[in-house]
């Protein structure tokens, strides 16, 4: 796998843009990408995930808006993660190989939450096949256990996983075991993994969340003290700026922004 860049800064959790009869507005991308660059500094997205409403949407709708957000995002963003999680994994595997077609700078997959696997080997095999079918793009573990229900820990997953998957590149972890996520970071001592966290309400506690309060952040949390990404609410001012409201599914008017935090002194 080719030299990449290093995943850093903001990263945006995008929604999907609605017509009112229901259909997705992909002429909103454009605009969707020039005002996280232009207005919000953000140049990194996380494409068809929890706030995307992917597993509300077809496989057909998921591509065209890859392709989209793949297309207007050229030589403008730095980072295009896709989510590729289905209910199913042929599906999960022509998302991906869909998602490394397009050039996609990482592919991201939740558990399996109907039939459930029960054991760390269960998950990571499931991992194997999807990643295995992008095998030059990095490869995210979508961990969401409120949603999926599947509750093993990402510290035990974490062992032995690259070896098992070469393109694992970090998890987005999106619990509020933060003594589980304590750990995954204490193992990443090379900072060579990337870690995402999405539980708003929690972060709220953690003290300042703008992008310049980044560093005294992390000083008021130094069990985190590495490369780790933090969310909170950041990108509903769209509708403002653009005058365009992207109705989603289910009216969520809001996305998720994430920032990495330096490594603590």
């Amino acid at each position: 796998m080719a030299p990449r860049k290093k995943l850093k800064g903001l990263v945006a959790a995008t929604i999907t843009p609605m017509t009112p009869d229901g259909k997705i507005n992909l002429s909103v991308i454009r605009q969707y990408v020039d005002y996280l660059v232009n207005e919000q500094n953000v140049k990194n997205i996380f494409v068809n995930g929890t706030t995307g409403e992917g597993l509300s949407l077809s496989i057909q709708e998921r591509k065209l808006l890859a392709e989209e957000w793949m297309c207007q995002g050229k030589d403008k963003l730095d980072h295009v993660i896709i989510h590729v999680g289905a209910l199913n994994l042929p599906e999960c595997q022509e998302l991906a190989r869909h998602a490394a077609a397009l050039g996609a700078d990482g592919i991201a997959v939740i558990a399996p939450f109907f039939f459930k696997p029960t054991n760390k080997d269960e998950l990571v095999a499931f991992l194997q096949k999807v990643a295995s079918e992008a095998p030059e793009v990095p490869f995210y573990y979508y961990h969401i256990p409120p949603l999926t229900g599947v509750k093993i820990r990402v510290e035990e997953l974490l062992d032995g996983i690259k070896a098992q998957i070469p393109t694992f590149q970090g998890v987005k972890f999106s619990d509020t075991d933060l003594l589980d996520l304590a750990q995954c970071i204490h193992k990443n001592e090379t900072g060579e993994l990337e870690f995402l966290y999405g539980v708003d309400e929690y972060i709220q506690l953690f003290g300042p969340t703008n992008q310049s309060d980044a560093a005294s952040l992390c000083k008021a949390r130094l069990c985190l003290g590495t490369a780790v990404s933090v969310s909170h609410w950041g990108i509903s001012q769209l509708c403002d700026q653009t005058g365009v409201i992207p109705v989603c599914k289910h009216s969520y008017l809001f996305s998720i922004t994430l920032f990495s935090l330096p490594r603590s002194a």
